[in-house]
Parts: structure tokens; C-alpha cells; sequence
């Protein structure tokens, strides 16, 4: 990989500039391969994803992508989300907190690359554990072609609408998005396709 373009991106960064060219040197340092991927500074180990780098309004961190499979032994991996299964994140707001973390933060990114080596694979939930909102149950109970159409979307896919349609907290709203969904699933699509 090319460094100019991590040199790129962290120099056009508006915020967590300080702190990233840190985490930066934090991953090499862990002699990771640096490269860049979904628009972020991406470490990998043997062509495996370990961290990114990313910032965000009010903190910047250090995402480990099967960070749910490390012992956490100091408490300071987040889940972002709840439906977020494998990553997890060291967040930080300042400078000071990444210098005083460092030799933890390698000490997780060790444990990671570890974690990696042993082939280890976080167990993500199947698609029947989720939840199918009953107006979605309706409309493939009255539609075998929608049934059948959602049946054959991979996994990933099931997964994005049920998320969707979950997230709408009124029924009117979650019959809105199954409407608007039908003919991207009609059409063998996922819902960002």
C-alpha cells in the first residue's frame, strides 16, 4: 500500500488530526500493513483486517474488527451499536488520553493479531433471531412472491430489511418502508443496492 494516501487523508482531516497521525504510528509500531479501505486508514495483519481509524464528530477511534473476541481486561472497548456484532471501538477525545493508552492499545492490537492467527470467528446471529415486524410477516404471508423473492436474498441482505423495518417505531411508518422496499426485493436487490 501505498502511504501517500493515508498521508493524504490525514492531512485533509478537519478534525482528530493529532490524534490519528498517533493511532497511526500506534499500528505501525504493531508492524500492521497499512492500507486504506472504506475511506479510512485500514491496518491488517496477513491480509486480514485488524483496525481502522476513523473520526466522528465528538471522538475519534480505533476500531477493531473482531474486538467482541478480546478479553477487555481495562473496560474500553465499545460496542457502537447494538446491532453491531463483531467490532468494537476505543474511543478517545483528546490527545493525552491515546498517550496515556498506548501500551494498552498495542497490547489489544497484539491480542487482536493473535486472535486472527488462532482463525477465530465471532458468532453472529442468524437472520431467524432477528426481528420480522408483523406488518413485514403480513406482507410476505399475502405476496408468495415477495416470500419467495425475500427467501432467496442472501442473509446479509434479510438482515438489512428486517434492521430497516425494525427501526421505525409506528407501524404506519414500518408499512411505509416495506412498501417502498418491495420492488428492490422483488428484484433480487439489497437494501443500499
Amino acid at each position: 500500500m501505498n502511504p501517500k494516501v493515508v498521508d493524504r487523508f490525514l492531512d485533509r482531516s478537519k478534525n482528530w488530526k493529532d490524534e490519528m497521525k498517533l493511532l497511526r504510528k500506534i499500528c505501525q509500531d504493531c508492524l500492521l500493513t497499512e492500507d486504506f479501505k472504506w475511506m479510512h486508514p485500514c491496518y491488517t495483519f496477513q491480509g486480514k483486517n485488524i483496525v481502522l481509524i476513523h473520526g466522528f464528530k465528538d471522538y475519534c477511534a480505533l476500531l477493531i474488527y473482531k474486538g467482541a473476541l478480546l478479553k477487555d481486561t481495562e473496560n474500553i472497548l465499545i460496542q457502537q451499536t447494538e446491532n453491531v456484532q463483531s467490532a468494537r471501538q476505543i474511543r478517545f477525545t483528546n490527545l493525552q488520553e491515546i498517550i496515556n493508552l498506548e501500551q494498552t492499545i498495542k497490547a489489544y492490537i497484539f491480542e487482536a493479531i493473535e486472535v486472527e492467527k488462532a482463525s477465530l470467528e465471532v458468532k453472529m446471529k442468524t437472520t431467524e433471531e432477528y426481528n420480522m415486524p408483523e406488518e413485514f410477516k403480513k406482507a410476505i404471508k399475502e405476496d408468495s412472491k415477495l416470500k419467495k423473492a425475500f427467501e432467496t436474498l442472501t442473509p446479509g441482505r434479510q438482515r438489512g430489511y428486517l434492521l430497516y423495518f425494525s427501526q421505525a417505531k409506528q407501524s404506519k411508518t414500518r408499512e411505509s418502508r416495506i412498501e417502498k422496499c418491495i420492488p428492490k426485493i422483488l428484484d433480487g436487490k439489497g437494501l443500499t443496492d
